[in-house]
């Protein structure tokens, strides 16, 4: 009885020492799959529409602020009030809609990114549990990966099918 305790307690370190450890580089599967290349293109149409709006509420309060500027002498009290308050009131509508604009470029950015992400670590436990390996890394967070480590991005990338 004590040979088969003594047998099974030196068997239990070469178990540990067994496990299959593995690291993959999700930044660079992220960057060739064809998702993330559109999301870029939509994310510059996205930015492309909100910078023309914001040039356009740019000039449009640079219009107004001009023409008060030429009338101002010859206005009454009433009426340069009223214009201030519209050049005012058009300034704040430009800052909120540059606030609203950032948001929602953030907002779509970091919902497909998620999409994107979830499809990366899906193909990742794929692999995983397909080959056995206790342990899979991101190599972009791991100070240092031993020789004995293998490198599955290669598998994640043909499983995705991109680049």
């Amino acid at each position: 009885m004590k040979k088969i305790i003594f047998a099974f307690l030196l068997a239990l370190p070469m178990t540990i020492f067994a496990q299959k450890i593995g690291h993959v580089n999700t930044a660079t599967i992220v960057q060739g799959m064809s998702e993330y290349t559109a999301l870029q293109t939509e994310i510059q149409n996205l930015q492309k529409q909100f910078q023309d709006e914001l040039q356009r509420k740019q000039t449009d309060i640079q219009t107004k602020a001009d023409a008060y500027e030429k009338e101002k002498a010859t206005l009454s009290e009433a009426l340069r009030t009223y214009r201030e308050n519209e050049l005012q009131k058009a300034y704040d509508e430009y800052q909120q809609f540059t606030q609203t604009s950032e948001q929602e470029l953030q907002k779509v950015y970091q919902t497909k990114m998620t999409e994107i992400q979830e499809k990366v670590m899906t193909a990742v436990q794929e692999i995983g549990t397909a080959e056995g390996f206790t342990y899979i890394l991101d190599a972009a967070s791991v100070p240092f990966i031993g020789a004995t480590a293998t490198d599955i991005t290669d598998k994640v990338v043909a499983k995705l099918g991109t680049k």
